[in-house]
């Protein structure tokens, strides 16, 4: 797999993860794809879709209609169809299961590179072969080494991946005005700071509700207006933020309630991106939001509990972790086996505000 002009002559396919976070950590490897020539085109379901559009060297984004672990093989053969006719003559394949090779196997794109993972990479021509989870370092370098030398087809033979040396931040745009639009349709003013309070994997990723209402108060003090983003699946705890910062506000009037925006649910990824590209600064769980405002260069503070940051790191642009790494942690259980969260607990909200505050001066 050689660059130059056999390289440019098709159209490279890639297969993205299908969590937001880990699609926004392989931008790094889209570029090295695109510098030397490959013409990306991507495929990934409906939310990681969003984040595709958004990454610079993708000049096609598919957006797939699979169902999260499901076969689907009636779509999948569909798809490939339609692809095969496109001429592709690379596939990456960022996920480790049968399910995200069979389209480009399906599509017969001739050269297929991606990690060993299930049955030993079937249906790829290249598989690496993956540390183990305990070993494995920064995620955007193991999405990059894909993009090693690695011609002729070998025929299914496993190899060790190369390290693909210093690896570059992760990089989303948003065009300047279509996020300043986003927040104005929704009553959002210059200035706003965005709280994320999801976490796709579970609970062990959640710092308490009780500790974004104390990090907003200090917003709101700070004369920050707040926008609670995430989808509807965090509606229960951004109510429970709201709830507090009304239960500690002064009951005189409209204009003593917090100015406090519960979004969550209410915006689509393409409109969530777009208003988090016009934050004033970011505090999220790790979680793809919190990759994605890193990405936007926007100031982000992560806040790390179950997970390991130098596993999953936010883009470096603008961004601060916090994260205590006691003797429990990481554990990436999904909910706490202890039952205390004391990783996430004593995290102290002034000491997220005071990180935030230095980023947006």
């Amino acid at each position: 797999m050689r660059a130059g002009a056999a390289a440019a002559a098709a159209p490279s396919l890639l297969v993205a993860p299908q969590w937001i976070g880990d699609a926004v950590m392989a931008q790094p490897l889209v570029g090295l794809l695109a510098a030397r020539g490959e013409r990306v085109t991507a495929l990934g379901l409906p939310g990681v879709a969003a984040v595709l559009r958004a990454m610079p060297g993708i000049e096609r984004v598919i957006e797939t209609p699979f169902a999260h672990g499901r076969l689907d093989l009636l779509a999948r053969r569909a798809l490939a169809r339609e692809l095969r006719a496109a001429g592709y003559a690379r596939a990456y394949v960022l996920g480790n299961n049968l399910r995200s090779r069979l389209v480009p196997w399906l599509a017969r794109i001739p050269l297929r590179v991606g990690w060993s993972g299930e049955a030993a990479g079937a249906l790829l021509t290249h598989a690496l072969r993956a540390p183990a989870c305990s070993l494995r370092g920064d995620m955007r370098g193991h999405y990059a080494a894909l993009a090693q030398d690695l011609s002729p087809p070998l025929l299914g033979r496993q190899l060790p991946a190369k390290a693909p040396g210093e690896v570059a931040q992760p990089v989303l745009r948003v065009d300047a005005a279509k996020a300043r639009e986003a927040a104005r349709e929704l009553d959002l003013p210059p200035g706003f700071v965005a709280l994320c309070p999801g976490a796709e994997y579970g609970p062990a990723k959640q710092w308490p509700a009780e500790h974004f209402a104390e990090l907003a108060g200090l917003a709101l003090a700070a004369g920050r207006p707040v926008a609670i983003v995430g989808s509807a699946r965090e509606r229960e705890s951004a109510q429970a933020i709201v709830g507090m910062l009304q239960a500690r506000a002064p009951a005189t009037g409209a204009h003593a309630q917090p100015r406090v925006l519960d979004l969550c649910g209410r915006t689509t990824m393409e409109q969530a991106i777009a208003l988090l590209a016009a934050a004033a600064g970011v505090v999220s769980n790790d979680s793809g939001l919190m990759h994605v405002a890193a990405a936007l260069g926007r100031p982000t503070v992560g806040l790390y509990g179950s997970t390991d940051p130098r596993h999953t790191p936010a883009a470096a642009h603008r961004s601060a972790t916090l994260w205590l790494h006691l003797p429990c942690s990481p554990c990436y259980q999904r909910s706490c086996p202890l039952g205390h969260l004391n990783c996430l607990r004593a995290l102290d909200p002034s000491w997220a505000w005071s990180a935030l505050r230095d980023l947006m001066d």
